[in-house]
């Protein structure tokens, strides 16, 4: 009998590949679903963007293997969107690596710089990769606590007292998944100083910064941050290219190196169309961010009506794609989103998965068109009378 290998009694499969095949039973079954769980953008690329792809066809090298790296193209257009978004200087020849999206450097990162047995500091709650990944390469994955009451931001100090001598590397995610909680620059100047003086890369998480949020910033900026620190960003968000799946890390030379070592060994190049899609997309002007964002801020204030009549409480400050909501006292969230989707066929994710300090929290997603939201409201409503 052959059996998998050790590291899979580790792991779970990914909730959302779980549920979604529930909620999509529902949905063949005829049921009215309303999906509020997860953050898959459903409005457009800007149009040329698609029409880059279109015309890619049409290059004669467009169908052959790719550069492990990237076209120089696509890395000199996200070095100057680092640039004039975050004032950051990057090197496109050495210090930004293009990804099939940013979960996967979520793996290319943790195989680059773990070993078995290496600790990983991980939020809680926090996006499930982190932990998974930690587990599938073998290290220990070690939470640190963010809690509503310090504004969902880590305790250095406290982190500071613990027994941080084998850790190796540590996760951070501003504007944060799923709380919507934003860093500061003293946060990130601090992270700085806190991985220096304990010899821990710190990977910062950062494809939310362009989603209702109105100061942008990157880790990168902070002065010496290369040496110890590399940033993950990705265009899934900022241009609804989700399915795309574009992403880049960027980082000192030594650093990206590293993970190039394990990329190249992966896979073969991301296709020339996507790439020439992306270019342009990073080329986008203020007022793509503006049109997106006046989309966003009407959905969120339906969605803010909607967590009012289910009795839950938010933070209006918040950024991000989602609206991160506190139920009321004692109710158990796997069990009311339960309800909810059974009941008024909304599906809404429960704060759990993220980690046991999302019990009590539910989680809304703005990838719902108006409408949508407004016949939520009404079923929520409807059955309260």
């Amino acid at each position: 009998m052959i059996t998998v290998a050790n590291r899979l009694q580790t792991v779970e499969e990914y909730y959302f590949s779980k549920k979604l095949r529930e909620v999509n039973a529902l949905k063949a079954s005829g049921k009215p679903i309303i999906n509020l769980g997860i953050g898959s953008p459903d409005l457009q690329p800007p149009q040329r963007v698609v029409d880059a792809i279109t015309n890619s066809f049409l290059n004669p090298t467009a169908h052959q293997y790719q550069s492990y790296q990237g076209l120089p193209e696509l890395r000199e257009a996200m070095a100057g969107f680092y640039k004039s978004q975050f004032g950051v200087d990057a090197d496109p020849a050495s210090e930004i690596l293009p990804l099939m999206g940013s979960k996967e450097g979520i793996l290319h990162i943790s195989m680059a710089f773990l070993n078995p047995g290496d600790e990983v500091l991980i939020p809680n709650p926090g996006y499930p990769t982190y932990a998974s990944v930690t587990k599938l390469v073998e290290a220990k994955a070690v939470t640190y606590n963010l809690d509503e009451n310090n504004a969902w931001l880590p305790d250095l100090e406290a982190l500071q007292q613990t027994d941080l001598s084998k850790v190796k590397l540590m996760w951070v995610n501003y504007p944060h998944m799923p709380t919507g909680a934003n860093a500061s620059k003293k946060l990130y100047e601090d992270l700085v100083a806190f991985a220096k003086r304990n010899n821990i890369l710190v990977v910062n998480d950062n494809p939310y910064s362009f989603v209702l949020n109105e100061h942008p910033q990157s880790i990168l900026s902070v002065t010496g941050a290369k040496e110890v620190c590399v940033e993950l960003n990705s265009l899934s968000k900022t241009f609804n290219m989700a399915g795309w799946r574009v992403g880049m890390v960027l980082g000192s030379a030594k650093h990206i190196n590293a993970i190039l070592k394990v990329k190249s060994n992966m896979d073969s190049g991301m296709f020339y169309g996507i790439q020439m899609g992306a270019v342009e997309a990073l080329k986008s002007t203020k007022m793509w961010f503006t049109s997106l964002n006046n989309v966003y801020q009407k959905r969120r204030e339906l969605v803010w009506e909607l967590a009012d009549a289910l009795g839950c409480t938010y933070d209006k400050n918040a950024s991000g794609l989602f609206v991160w909501s506190k139920l009321p006292e004692g109710v158990n969230a796997e069990t009311f989103i339960d309800e909810i989707l059974y009941n008024n066929s909304i599906f809404i994710t429960p704060g759990i998965i993220f980690g046991s300090q999302g019990a009590g929290y539910i989680r809304f997603s703005l990838c719902a068109s108006e409408q949508n939201l407004e016949e939520a409201i009404k079923r929520i409503t409807f059955n309260a009378k």
